[in-house]
């Protein structure tokens, strides 16, 4: 009997105190805050591609696993760690050509490369074209810092978010108080430039190594929305 009168007291204290916030709102200012941070990249992650196309299934896949044994060979030889690259992904497709009428297979894998010298890209896109891949599918920036700076851009949207709640509240002669509510929005954008076939191979053998990568900055971005309470 005790129990039930204890819980009844306070279901009757919470339902006053929900009809109280409604009748009596709390004074609060919503605002949103960014925080940015630019900074120069100093790692790169390369995808690299192999396909085959034949009317034997079997030569069509022995064919792609040649050309990823090269890849994956001069990988090794370029002193990349092996749990800097990986294999993510490998199809066997069975296709049909309308023009043609007959079907063919494809074969395709694809390898992830991290390069955690970003100084060694040139060198490496150079040699790894010897090795018969098909595709490079594109390269993303990274950095090694990059908990340190989405840690300074959260700090940035913070103050931004406060600064807007005080330019808001100053005309109206009322003070900033504590946050209530805080929303993480943040994303982060890595820029991802396109390989062209400018980076191939000199025929010269004293051609110097060629610039072919623009790296640019990564932006590092928060955005918090914050609810402060007015006093």
């Amino acid at each position: 009997m005790k129990n039930l009168v204890a819980t009844l007291i306070t279901l009757f204290t919470v339902m006053t105190y929900a009809q109280d916030q409604k009748q009596n709102p709390i004074p609060q200012i919503n605002v949103a805050g960014e925080g940015k941070i630019k900074v120069t990249p100093d790692q790169v992650i390369i995808t690299l591609g192999v396909e085959n196309t034949g009317k034997d299934a079997t030569e069509v896949k022995k064919a792609n696993d040649a050309i990823i044994d090269k890849v994956i060979k001069f990988i090794k030889q370029s002193n990349i760690p092996q749990s800097d690259y990986q294999t993510t992904n490998v199809s066997l497709n069975k296709n049909y050509d309308y023009e043609k009428k007959k079907y063919n297979y494809v074969a395709s894998q694809t390898i992830s490369v991290t390069l955690k010298d970003i100084k060694k890209y040139d060198e490496f896109m150079m040699g790894i074209t010897d090795t018969g891949i098909t595709n490079i599918n594109g390269v993303e920036f990274k950095s090694s810092k990059i908990e340190q700076y989405q840690t300074e851009a959260r700090k940035k949207a913070m103050l931004d978010a406060k600064q807007k709640a005080l330019d808001y509240t100053s005309v109206l002669n009322q003070k900033v108080g504590k946050a209530i509510l805080i929303s993480d929005n943040s994303q982060t954008y890595y820029p991802q430039p396109v390989y062209r076939a400018a980076m191939m191979k000199s025929d010269s053998a004293a051609a110097e190594v060629k610039e072919t990568l623009a790296i640019g900055e990564i932006e590092v971005t928060a955005n918090v929305q914050v609810a402060f309470i007015l006093d």
